[in-house]
């Protein structure tokens, strides 16, 4: 997409905006507890050893990925309502997604099929510390070929909260459908949730990346970081709080910065903290981030007050360290999300033993 281009998308999409404020503040005391999550889902295949590279692997195991509708799929198995809106192949993969997301109680309307393009693949490889390495195929992939006229804007307007990452504006015709989910969730009254995810080897260049992430930045009402994220978008030390107030915007309600196992620190208008992440002897770190705020967004829609009232946030937020920590005693992502009485058996665990 040409500069020209991009910024008139950008200028339609910041008048779409200013339109849809006041429809949304008027809509926003119709709350649906539905959390709906627009983007990518794929096929992660991941090394069944670990510590070893692609090319050392005996043999691989698959398993559903892409962060969205692992956020999707974390809210539904905590006992909350989601809905995820993407696009997959019409092939056999699109169709196992598909029906794992039914298998969780993920409302699926939102699923598109594409004739003409694979259902996107992910390679995975686990080093020795759970982290992970990525390698992807997407030469167009179908979750990057979804329109504007194939979203389900009927299902977006019903959703209490909009989750979405950065990975559908890499490139068209998914940037602009991006673009006018977002608007739609406006209108509706929604929140706006975003985790960047930055994935670079998917964007051109880094500085593309930069640019794109940044791009529809000042739209969101609650933004996820990693501590390696903010050094990225800013080229500044992710432990210096004037360095993340940098990413501060006007209606931003909450900016979360992740720093793994040492846990995340919280910035709103009024206040501003951290809170420690859970110990446990970590298998995959694949997921730990999606099943986080997926535990994040099921406190967040039961009760918006979480945005204003620091306790609650600080408890939603331990709510959601101890999803991502027992996310990461087991492999893969999907199948590692805890539902919500495991997370509460975690926590009561530790207060008894605090």
């Amino acid at each position: 997409m040409d500069v020209m281009a991009r910024n008139g998308a950008v200028e339609t999409l910041e008048n779409g905006f200013r339109q849809a404020l006041d429809l949304g503040s008027r809509a926003a005391a119709k709350k649906s507890g539905l959390v709906v999550c627009f983007g990518e889902m794929l096929i992660d295949f991941v090394p069944t050893v670990g510590a070893v590279s692609l090319a050392e692997a005996p043999g691989f195991q698959k398993a559903a990925g892409g962060a969205p509708a692992n956020v999707a799929v974390g809210v539904a198995r905590l006992g909350g309502k989601s809905a995820f809106v993407g696009k997959v192949g019409e092939d056999e993969f699109g169709r196992m997604l598909a029906g794992i997301l039914r298998d969780n109680n993920v409302m699926d309307q939102g699923i598109r099929f594409d004739a003409d393009a694979r259902t996107a693949l992910a390679f995975v490889t686990l080093k020795e510390d759970g982290e992970r390495e990525f390698m992807f195929y997407r030469h167009p992939s179908a979750d990057m070929l979804l329109k504007e006229s194939e979203l389900d804007k009927d299902l977006i307007r019903q959703a209490s909260i909009f989750h979405y990452g950065s990975i559908s504006l890499i490139a068209e015709p998914t940037r602009s459908t991006h673009l006018a989910a977002m608007r739609v969730a406006r209108e509706g009254g929604a929140l706006l949730s975003y985790d960047p995810n930055v994935r670079l080897p998917l964007w051109p260049s880094n500085d593309e990346a930069r640019k794109g992430i940044l791009s529809i930045w000042d739209k969101a009402d609650l933004i996820k970081v990693s501590d390696e994220e903010v050094a990225f978008l800013t080229g500044g030390d992710p432990e210096n709080d004037e360095v993340v107030m940098s990413l501060w915007h006007p209606r931003l309600k909450l900016l979360l910065v992740t720093h793994g196992k040492e846990g995340c620190r919280y910035y709103t208008k009024s206040f501003k903290g951290e809170v420690k992440s859970i110990a446990v002897r970590a298998i995959d770190t694949t997921g730990a981030g999606d099943a986080f705020v997926g535990g994040l967004l099921s406190q967040i829609v039961d009760d918006m007050s979480v945005l204003k009232d620091e306790q609650k946030l600080k408890e939603a937020l331990r709510f959601a360290n101890a999803c991502g920590a027992i996310t990461t005693t087991k492999k893969g992502a999907i199948p590692a999300m805890p539902d919500k009485s495991s997370v509460l058996q975690l926590l009561q665990t530790l207060q008894r033993n605090a």
